[in-house]
């Protein structure tokens, strides 16, 4: 019977590589941004123990004001680590609702089996992807392109606010910064020159963005349009700088 040697390289998992720098910095800040409180990563513990909880519960659990519970549990369903459902209690009979606020109830999504860093992409799968846009043309794929991270940012922005009244505009960015987080753009909410900007650190789509910015950026701004028009409303960002065309940060200003 062979025996391995601890100290070789397991070659029996051929798709794990090591992160690199900014992958890694990009996980971290994923992390920390949801748990890097120790009150929320308690409070994320007693959901994860439940069945589902309210911020009301959450207040009286912990001793909190209700406004605290609510931005903790918020912090976590931006981060993909909770979900949330909307429910409006019975009038009282006939099955029909009460006219009064929505109760929301989180439970732990399925992203808590692994509490793994950010998904990393295939960068064989993603240049395959991005060429084949490239075949149709650079307007009508990067149309193509906005139109898929349109319709799966305001995917996101159901899950963190489902049937809720718009939030403001500065509530939208943070909301949305934390989704990016989640998504390995280590991304961060923050005011310029008298306007908001949303900031992002990293691109979690590798040499893909470089080889097919206009195909992968306009996935990224459509994201960011989409989970805009969900929290906040239909608007139109204007994205200053790109890290594909050689700035440090991406940036987004509204």
């Amino acid at each position: 019977m062979a025996v391995s040697d601890p100290t070789q390289p397991d070659e029996r998992q051929p798709d794990e590589r090591e992160l690199s720098p900014e992958e890694f910095n990009a996980a971290v800040a994923a992390v920390t941004s949801a748990f890097g409180d120790q009150t929320r990563r308690d409070i994320y513990l007693f959901v994860r123990g439940s069945d589902g909880v309210t911020a009301a519960e959450v207040a009286g659990r912990f001793e909190l004001h209700p406004n605290v519970a609510r931005h903790h549990l918020e912090k976590l369903t931006g981060g993909g680590y909770l979900t949330v459902e909307v429910d409006r209690p019975d009038a009282g009979g006939g099955g029909t609702r009460a006219a009064g606020r929505p109760s929301k109830r989180y439970r732990t999504s399925e992203i808590d089996a692994t509490l793994a860093f950010p998904p990393r992409r295939d960068d064989i799968l993603a240049n395959l992807l991005a060429h084949a846009l490239d075949l149709v043309g650079p307007e009508r794929a990067a149309a193509m392109a906005d139109e898929v991270g349109y319709e799966y940012g305001l995917g996101l922005a159901s899950k963190m606010g489902p049937a809720e009244g718009h939030r403001s505009v500065h509530s939208a960015l943070t909301a949305v910064a934390d989704a990016l987080t989640a998504h390995g753009f280590a991304a961060h909410a923050e005011a310029r020159a008298g306007s908001l900007t949303i900031v992002a650190e990293c691109c979690p789509f590798g040499d893909a963005a470089q080889q097919y910015p206009h195909v992968v950026c306009a996935v990224d701004r459509g994201m960011i349009r989409g989970m805009l028009a969900g929290l906040y409303g239909d608007t139109e960002p204007r994205f200053e700088q790109s890290r594909p065309d050689g700035d440090d940060h991406c940036v987004a200003r509204v």
